[in-house]
């Protein structure tokens, strides 16, 4: 029922949204994508997200996602951080976002805020990012439009910035005409989770994408961002798989993105073997954000994730009335009416398949990944927040080792991330390594393998 009620307004507004801005393109082999942003891009994970897609359903097609984001971040920061840092992880696509920092915070419990001056300001520097990135050739550039600030969620002890929503849909505006002036790809984070806020809020004031502190999407909310993102390329309603076995006829159908042959009909079922081009994506089962403890599948609820992005569809038509068994390398998967198997079955939900198994390999791997590739974010904030204003940039002196420890006791983002800096400082080639070492192991083991499925009826086991 909640799909039902939410799926028609958010298809509206996809639908609209289409029309309005510039797509950007697939990610194709060899592509090095960097996302540049501030603290909700530093977390990693709707850009991990995104990449995992990629990792699970081209698993020939080798990309890297890589975080450029820097907690804190405003426009002007992202545009100090392009030489030093963003540019030399050599993009072939630079994705930029900005716009949640911009826009202010505590500014708007003052009676008249200036938004005017707010805006400006990032403007202006956005400006300087502009010129840059007109500058780059050979290199794809994308705007995004940054996640919003829920000015209407309902939580406790937490109160509005009222008038915050509306400074960033002014930023959001010379980011989007900048894009479609420059006939750059656009992807629009902040009306689509809008909406999808509002719609949910009519059910259940508390609900919202975008974290407990309004800001800071959840695990849940990072799914919902990669969704668009990946809806905002064109991926959607591409199969896993999608594969018609009929039992009267005794052969295969229909096999999109698929392999499967060596049809065997009984008496009690049918037994072909299958490959797909493809793996389902993984859904984590951990928090991964501070202090919120959603989990990816709550975002089931909410968009059409399987539906659209993750649908592993067999079909067995022509079966006998009665119950069946799917089996899978001769182990038991689920059990299903006819009419079901006739109707379609999403293998992707379906979390003790082989396939299934063999993409959480993918996504353990991929958070390992992440981890270290965090120590990193953490070393360039370090650096920009900290060193720079001590004229000690990139500086890896045992002078800026002291002046770090100097200063740490009073500055606890400085002290929780000092332990990456020394890390990267003593041993960066090693991290970059693992790092390279670990894309490598999961372009490996990432290749879908022929699998034998069975369909035999329950009575017959």
């Amino acid at each position: 029922m909640k799909l039902h009620f939410l799926l028609p307004g958010l298809a509206c507004l996809f639908f609209q949204l289409s029309f309005a801005q510039p797509k950007p393109e697939p990610f194709k082999s060899g592509d090095r994508v960097v996302i540049a942003g501030n603290s909700i891009t530093e977390a990693g994970l709707y850009g991990s997200n995104i990449w995992l897609y990629y990792m699970t359903h081209f698993p020939d097609r080798k990309i890297q996602v890589l975080n450029g984001g820097v907690g804190g971040d405003v426009a002007e920061q992202i545009y100090k951080r392009l030489e030093g840092d963003i540019l030399t992880l050599k993009p072939t696509v630079l994705a930029v976002t900005f716009g949640m920092n911009d826009s202010k915070y505590f500014e708007y419990n003052s009676p008249n805020p200036d938004v005017n001056s707010f805006v400006k300001a990032s403007y202006d520097s956005y400006l300087k990012i502009e010129k840059k990135l007109q500058e780059l050739k050979g290199v794809k550039k994308i705007i995004m439009a940054s996640s919003p600030y829920d000015e209407n969620v309902q939580l406790p002890n937490n109160n509005a910035f009222k008038g915050k929503w509306k400074t960033m849909e002014k930023i959001i505006e010379f980011q989007k005409k900048s894009a479609v002036d420059n006939q750059w790809g656009y992807v629009d984070f902040f009306y689509p989770m809008t909406e999808i806020n509002l719609l949910e809020q009519k059910k259940n004031p508390a609900y919202t994408a975008c974290g407990n502190d309004r800001i800071h999407p959840s695990s849940a909310g990072h799914l919902i961002m990669a969704y668009i993102f990946l809806k905002s390329q064109g991926l959607t309603n591409s199969y896993i798989a999608d594969v018609n076995v009929d039992y009267n006829k005794g052969k295969v159908i229909h096999s999109v993105n698929a392999k499967s042959s060596g049809v065997i009909k009984t008496k009690n079922g049918i037994r072909f073997d299958y490959l797909a081009n493809s793996l389902p994506f993984p859904i984590d089962t951990l928090p991964r954000v501070w202090m919120n403890p959603e989990v990816q599948s709550e975002a089931l609820k909410i968009i059409p994730f399987n539906q659209e992005l993750n649908n592993e569809r067999l079909v067995v038509g022509g079966l006998p009335a009665g119950k069946y068994s799917l089996k899978i390398d001769h182990v038991q998967i689920a059990t299903f009416s006819a009419e079901e198997l006739a109707a379609g079955v999403n293998l992707a939900v379906l979390k003790n398949t082989p396939q299934y198994q063999q993409s959480l390999q993918v996504l353990k791997l991929s958070n390992e990944r992440r981890e270290v590739e965090s120590k990193f974010r953490n070393y360039f904030w370090v650096n920009y927040n900290f060193l720079a204003d001590k004229n000690m940039l990139f500086d890896h002196s045992d002078a800026a080792r002291d002046t770090i420890e100097k200063h740490s006791p009073e500055n606890g983002w400085l002290n929780g991330k000092k332990g990456d800096w020394e890390a990267v400082r003593s041993s960066g080639k090693v991290l970059e390594s693992k790092m390279d070492a670990l894309v490598d192991e999961i372009y490996r083991v990432n290749k879908p393998k022929k699998l034998t499925v069975e369909v035999v009826a329950v009575s017959s086991i």
